[in-house]
């Protein structure tokens, strides 16, 4: 599905994720193959904490408290079993792809791709902790849409060149009014916009929420929900996405290593590969 991208004058059609055929190409050779121990999987749990268990020899990071590691580490998930939902009630019934689903409303709009998921799990975790005044991101002509202006009753007129705040409604700042925010960052904003927001880190400095993305069309943006260490300070780690047309968030199996799904591990191989996209590891950014 498209969505619309404000330039200065004009708007136009963009796709903020793809079905094309890099997504389901082959992963490439690698040198090494990790051999932890398959993770147990709790089925009764609700969580991702506590629905899967780390890798023999592995133990979740230590994280602030109210952090947003946390918050994504306690994702609420829905019953072990359920298939992604579309935005239209249709179900994702790809096997090869996700382990479990997000449970978290996505609405009845084809707005909720992928960087929309990223931005939206950002968003979430800032209004849980009242922080409105970081609750901001930019259209992808540059224009910053900050959540406190909305608060205020502003909302956004594009004309000609321009586009400007207006007040038009009374200061609120209800779900409701923080639900259409959302969707307004999800229409105009896409895997371009948010990859020029982030800065780039190293692989070695990853991180529960830092972000793999490609920004442009196609592109493809998946966020880091938690992580464990070893002894030897090797990491793993697992991720999640949104994709096209509009879906629940999802777990991501390891299609390259499923026997320490759904952890992911740097060592052993030169890129990222994910059930529908392959990444660089030069890709990750954070916050």
């Amino acid at each position: 599905m498209l969505k619309y991208i404000l330039f200065a004058c004009a708007s136009i059609v963009f796709s903020n994720c793809s079905t094309d055929t890099q997504a389901k190409q082959k992963p490439k050779e690698t040198t090494f193959i990790p051999t932890p121990q398959t993770p147990v999987i709790h089925p009764l749990e609700n969580t991702i904490k506590d629905r899967f268990d780390t890798p023999n020899g592995y133990k979740r990071t230590d994280e602030k408290s109210n952090s947003f590691a946390l918050f994504l580490r306690n994702l609420p998930l829905k019953p072990d079993g359920e298939k992604v939902t579309y935005y239209d009630g249709e179900k994702k019934l790809d096997d090869d792809v996700y382990i479990a689903v997000v449970n978290l409303p996505i609405g009845k709009k084809d707005l909720h791709q992928c960087a929309d998921a990223v931005m939206r799990l950002r968003m979430d975790y800032l209004y849980d902790q009242e922080r409105f005044d970081e609750i901001h991101f930019n259209f992808t002509n540059g224009f910053q849409v900050d959540y406190s202006e909305y608060m205020k009753g502003k909302r956004m007129v594009v004309s000609g060149n321009k586009t400007y705040w207006k007040s038009s409604k009374s200061p609120s700042n209800t779900s409701q009014d923080f639900t259409k925010y959302k969707e307004l960052i999800y229409m105009y904003a896409g895997t371009l916009s948010l990859s020029r927001e982030l800065k780039s880190i190293s692989i070695s400095d990853i991180k529960i929420g830092d972000i793999f993305i490609q920004g442009g069309s196609p592109g493809h943006a998946i966020i880091v929900v938690d992580m464990a260490v070893n002894n030897a300070n090797e990491k793993v780690f697992m991720l999640a996405q949104s994709y096209m047309p509009a879906q629940e968030i999802q777990v991501l199996i390891n299609p390259m290593y499923p026997e320490m799904s759904p952890w992911f591990a740097i060592k052993g191989s030169d890129y990222l590969h994910t059930p529908e996209w392959n990444f660089d590891w030069e890709d990750l950014k954070t916050f």
